[in-house]
């Protein structure tokens, strides 16, 4: 048996990925642990307090996106829980999906400005992430 690993920015951008990897668990019948990776690196020229206070934001909202993906799994019989961090995404994300023992990791594929790479990086990222963990990589 195997565990699903699911990253989420949050937003409704998300929701598909959230929806997908309930599907997935489900589906499969395994757990499903939703991260969120409060990161924020983009202040690392601000001053130290002005990035606490953003860190400490950012994982609230964290909170609240989680909360909500983890209901959705429930509702729908599926073993579900939140794990939030701070730090850098890429090496936070592949301690989480070493620490839980993912198997499956889910991801969303980048779209439109807000998207975290463009789809060649993305493909990149997709291997490099396939190899660290020796997880199956799901993109929706």
């Amino acid at each position: 048996m195997g565990l699903i690993l699911c990253a989420t920015r949050g937003g409704e951008e998300s929701i598909d990925t959230q929806e997908k990897a309930i599907s997935i668990a489900k589906e499969q019948a395994e757990p499903l642990v939703f991260l969120y990776v409060a990161d924020s690196s983009f202040l690392d020229k601000t001053a130290a307090a002005v990035v606490v206070d953003v860190q400490e934001e950012l994982k609230h909202m964290g909170e609240f996106f989680l909360v909500m993906a983890v209901e959705r799994a429930v509702e729908k019989g599926v073993s579900a829980k939140a794990i939030i961090r701070a730090g850098h995404f890429v090496p936070t994300f592949i301690e989480v999906a070493h620490e839980v023992g993912a198997t499956a990791i889910v991801l969303g594929r980048p779209s439109g400005e807000m998207g975290r790479f463009n789809e060649e990086e993305f493909s990149a990222f997709c291997t490099y992430l396939a190899k660290k963990t020796e997880a199956e990589i799901i993109t929706v």
